[in-house]
């Protein structure tokens, strides 16, 4: 993985370079700006909610007043610490301010975030803020290459901005890249299974190093972001269309015409 300006790079097995740009001080600030208003808006709904049941329950019993306030102090708990870090571990490294800004939190291989990296990343979210507005946050993504506030360098984690793809399949140097586009995660729709038939001549164009490629590929799609693992398909088959002069048969998705010349290669190798 490599830092140039702006862009992260990052080189898959699949001897392609995925790039993302980050995000900067400027879109970070607007999408805590939005967070803070959603925050304080739900600490108001909060408020609003206790002034009325509170009455009721104190009337009820003692006890039951105290398990309010107990409840309201958990809540308020995880809406101040928890907002953040639910948010980003379940929602695809993003919060409502982020989602808006377009911007999300990725590791530093570029995978999505999970529970422990957003805990930790938010744990130290209160030293960011020190002394007072995200002073020590902001002194240091302007100091760190890729913009890392104290959290982000604490859990391993980046801010990258979303962006749909535009960078071409080969560039000048030579290599493979592509520009990730939107880390949204949306649920596949499973595709009927098809029995795709495929040139003979056309799969003993391709050599083993094409087959490594596409395990490689199938061994790490589940945990790609739907929109990268879709570019990624579409640029790997399209190195193997031009290399064997193979189509994908009508209604046949990049994947299963990804799997059909796998499964070919794999009894290409065994017949020799």
């Amino acid at each position: 993985m490599n830092q140039v300006s702006d862009q992260l790079s990052i080189d898959t097995p699949e001897l392609v370079t995925i790039e993302m740009p980050l995000a900067g001080v400027g879109s970070r600030f607007i999408a805590l700006l939005i967070d803070g208003v959603v925050w304080f808006a739900a600490i108001l709904v909060l408020l609003f909610l206790s002034l009325i049941f509170l009455p009721a329950i104190r009337a009820a019993s003692a006890l039951s007043e105290k398990w309010a306030v107990a409840l309201i102090i958990f809540i308020f708990f995880l809406l101040n610490w928890g907002y953040f870090t639910l948010f980003e571990a379940f929602w695809n490294g993003q919060t409502p301010g982020k989602r808006i800004a377009r911007i999300r939190v990725i590791q530093r291989t570029g995978r999505p975030i999970g529970i422990v990296e957003s805990m930790a990343r938010n744990f130290v979210r209160y030293v960011d803020y020190l002394p007072s507005f995200y002073v020590a946050g902001v002194i240091t993504m302007f100091v760190t290459k890729q913009h890392q506030r104290l959290g982000d360098l604490a859990a391993g984690t980046l801010v990258v901005r979303d962006r749909t793809p535009e960078s071409p399949l080969w560039n000048d140097a030579g290599s493979r890249t592509f520009t990730a586009a939107s880390f949204t995660r949306q649920p596949a729709i499973p595709e009927p299974h098809l029995q795709v038939s495929l040139p003979a001549t056309g799969i003993a164009k391709l050599a083993s190093t094409d087959l490594e490629v596409l395990e490689s590929f199938f061994a790490r799609r589940l945990d790609m972001p739907l929109e990268v693992r879709q570019n990624l398909a579409g640029r790997i088959a399209a190195a193997l269309q031009a290399k064997s002069g193979l189509e994908p048969p009508p209604g046949v998705s990049t994947e299963t015409f990804l799997e059909a010349i796998g499964r070919d290669l794999r009894d290409q190798a065994r017949l020799r």
